[in-house]
């Protein structure tokens, strides 16, 4: 919802799209870590306790961001909300796992895909509403809409959500932090942080943080081929290729579509002139192609047609947002979000379908959390693309840096999907 509140964000506060782009990466910095830690701790202590816990710090980052009086204070709810919604997903497939081997049987693709569904259904629709949410009562209620979201969440948690079975506890075999890895997760954050910070201001790079963070890099590669237990299991991903080249085509694939999630609505705002209300309704093709192909490849027997459809369309999408400008008809603008709606649908079943066909079954909450690692450090390096493209305010040009830039990220997504023999022995 976010990405309509960007501009109106920055004109009350006084700055640019290259420092609200930190709205964005903040988010997914958190889930980026986040989701693996909140998947090992759904594998270990259940994914009911940690899913609730989960919903109490995103309603906690709605108060501190409905109320925020300075723009470090939505910095900090962004941040509490990467956290609090990193436990959904991975507590969600921990989840079908605990009920997999309960009935004896694998979950269904349908059930995956109500799965993705749900989670595409609010990534699809958040443009459209938060534009008529900041055209109705202003950005703050982009945050304050949390707070209802979350007790009704919560709520229908204890409600729906079968209760944990037993199981071996961190507390009974060990240790939290024998379970958890804290130095591996703290080394992980550390060097995701600094390449963020080195990301973010491209267009004057601080090229000496490319030195810590190939230290921390080199430190946690080999803090965790020591560990019995690691945070990331490098040794499981270098033995497991399908799965690592799942989590890169899903890392690359959400650069693509958020570029154009968050900017191509600030291009509309700022260079066309949109109202925030109208860019959402601009955007609402895009969302309900994304709903509609994610329930059509959830139908599909195969992985590897889906996702090739959904890299022509992603390359195709950026080559027409390179010819887009002041004069471009309403009809081309619509076009072109469409081009990313129905990749978005189709790439976020079918990589799924493929996570939960390659991951081993006893961790598959910190494999799933791991998928959604590689989606937000795609969203990172959109938002530093963005911010570099743009600088203070979003123009012409700088849609035609980013769009380019996305038309050989495309062609490269191409070649390495086309090229998995994996996917087609799914198929």
């Amino acid at each position: 919802m976010i990405s309509t509140a960007l501009v109106a964000i920055g004109h009350d506060f006084g700055i640019g799209a290259a420092d609200t782009a930190w709205l964005i990466s903040v988010l997914y910095l958190a889930s980026a870590v986040g989701q693996p830690v909140l998947g090992k701790l759904a594998d270990s202590f259940g994914p009911r306790r940690v899913f609730l816990a989960g919903l109490v710090i995103v309603f906690a980052s709605g108060l501190v961001g409905a109320v925020a009086p300075a723009f470090g204070w939505l910095v900090v709810s962004r941040l509490l909300l990467g956290i609090g919604t990193s436990a959904a997903y991975p507590a969600a497939m921990s989840v079908l796992r605990d009920e997999a081997r309960r009935v004896g049987r694998p979950a269904p693709r349908t059930v995956l895909a109500r799965v993705s569904f749900a989670a595409l259904g609010s990534a699809a629709v958040g443009p459209t509403l938060g534009g008529l949410l900041v055209a109705l009562v202003g950005w703050r209620g982009i945050f304050a809409v949390n707070l209802p979201v979350a007790l009704i969440a919560f709520v229908a948690g204890l409600v729906w959500i079968p209760k944990d079975p037993a199981r071996e506890s961190a507390v009974t075999s060990g240790s939290l932090r024998h379970t958890l890895d804290p130095l591996g997760i703290a080394l992980f954050s550390a060097a995701l942080t600094v390449l963020v910070f080195f990301l973010l201001d491209l267009a004057q790079p601080m090229w000496w943080l490319l030195a810590p963070f190939g230290v921390l890099t080199a430190v946690l590669v080999g803090w965790q081929l020591r560990r019995p237990r690691p945070f990331i299991d490098l040794r499981m991903l270098a033995g497991n290729g399908p799965l690592a080249r799942t989590y890169l085509r899903h890392g690359v694939s959400y650069l693509l579509i958020y570029c154009v999630m968050y900017g191509f609505t600030q291009w509309l705002e700022e260079a066309r002139g949109f109202s925030s209300g109208e860019t959402g309704v601009l955007l609402l093709p895009m969302s309900v192609a994304a709903l509609v192909c994610s329930l059509l490849g959830a139908r599909t027997k195969g992985i590897y047609g889906p996702l090739a459809l959904a890299c022509v369309l992603l390359t195709g999408g950026s080559v027409l947002l390179f010819f887009v400008g002041g004069d471009t008809p309403l009809v081309v603008l619509l076009l072109a979000g469409a081009c990313f709606g129905i990749p978005q649908g189709l790439i976020g079943t079918s990589n799924q379908a493929a996570v939960q066909a390659h991951a081993p079954p006893e961790s598959i909450g910190s494999a799933a959390g791991l998928q959604r690692t590689a989606q937000y450090i795609g969203a990172i390096a959109a938002s530093s693309l963005i911010a570099l493209a743009y600088g203070p305010q979003a123009g012409d040009s700088g849609l035609r840096l980013m769009a380019g830039v996305s038309a050989v990220l495309g062609m490269l997504l191409i070649v390495l999907t086309l090229t998995d023999r994996a996917l087609r022995a799914r198929s």
